[in-house]
């Protein structure tokens, strides 16, 4: 019995690694999604813990979008959250590809379908149109974060 509790300690270990590579996974073509980018700077900026802005102006509508893969939604402090991304961060949903491209393609039907609360609303108004240009958004974002 004890063999079974070390081999099933074993695997979860080994796959702690695995979900966060995932949560970095980029499937996307970053050179397009920085094109593609140029759609979000009048809210977005991507900038890094030094301050060097590295994509966009300093746009303060929306939070900063660096190094922002792996983490729970919402998780930057100091910025003004809408209750549907609080609802996300409080259900502890991580901003992978998947996650990112189905929020940008419908922000807040998104939120509603991950967090089973059909009153829940973002504040992003802007849709990303095609998933291939939503791939390449979130390619472009990883390319930008700390490794």
């Amino acid at each position: 019995m004890s063999r079974k509790i070390v081999l099933a300690a074993a695997a979860l270990l080994l796959s702690a690694p695995m979900a966060m590579a995932d949560a970095h996974a980029a499937s996307g073509d970053a050179a397009a999604g920085e094109r593609v980018f140029n759609q979000c700077v009048a809210c977005h900026v991507v900038q890094n813990e030094a301050g060097e802005t590295l994509a966009g102006r300093n746009a303060r509508t929306g939070p900063n979008l660096y190094d922002i893969a792996g983490k729970t939604w919402a998780h930057i402090e100091d910025f003004r959250w809408s209750p549907g991304m609080t609802a996300l961060k409080d259900a502890g949903i991580l901003v992978t590809e998947e996650s990112f491209v189905a929020y940008v393609q419908d922000p807040t039907g998104y939120i509603r379908e991950a967090t089973g609360n059909n009153s829940a609303r973002g504040a992003m108004s802007f849709r990303v149109r095609s998933e291939a240009d939503a791939l390449n958004v979130y390619a472009y974002i990883v390319s930008l974060s700390a490794q």
